[in-house]
């Protein structure tokens, strides 16, 4: 039964994400979400309590993978290798864990505020950029990690139109990302 319940709770977030990017977070109804999947609105009450809370497990999936990359870079010594390393992985995680994430969050830019998650990830976004500058954190370095991490975030927000596979558009933003940090 958990597989099942899991399998559910990840096609309600998926339906969501697609539903909330066509028409936006405020213009869709749990009822909507439930149509779509062929399930009762009881059904996605059983998942999440609100709306909302679908969002904020999509953002602390995010959250956990961030933090999955800061606690390794923790344990590896300072410099540019870790620092490529780092942003391979946050290529990763935001290609994969966090991609509906993103796209909500440029495209739902009100609701997004309005929901809180922002400040967190956006903490987490500089402390990256911080691990990825360690030791010396070098203002103009520091520019460069954001600039690079930004790239990536902005391959997954704003490039859904272009006819390209995630993957092909994960790699190329990861290279893109990589030749921006290569210059700090």
């Amino acid at each position: 039964m958990a597989g099942r319940t899991t399998d559910t709770r990840d096609r309600i977030r998926s339906v969501a994400m697609e539903l909330f990017s066509a028409q936006g977070y405020d213009r869709t109804s749990i009822r909507e979400i439930a149509e779509r999947l062929g399930i009762t609105k009881a059904a996605v009450y059983y998942h999440f309590r609100a709306k909302e809370d679908i969002v904020v497990s999509l953002a602390d999936d995010l959250q956990s993978g961030v933090q999955e990359i800061l606690a390794w870079a923790a344990t590896q010594p300072p410099g540019k290798d870790t620092g490529r390393r780092i942003l391979e992985r946050y290529g990763v995680v935001l290609h994969h864990t966090g991609r509906d994430m993103t796209r909500f969050m440029y495209e739902n830019q009100p609701a997004f505020r309005r929901l809180g998650a922002g400040a967190d990830l956006r903490c987490q976004f500089r402390l990256v950029a911080d691990a990825m500058t360690a030791p010396d954190h070098e203002p103009l370095t520091i520019y460069y990690a954001r600039q690079a991490l930004a790239a990536i975030s902005w391959s997954v927000g704003m490039m859904g139109d272009v006819p390209l596979t995630d993957e092909e558009c994960h790699e190329a933003a990861v290279a893109i990302a990589l030749d921006i940090y290569a210059r700090a």
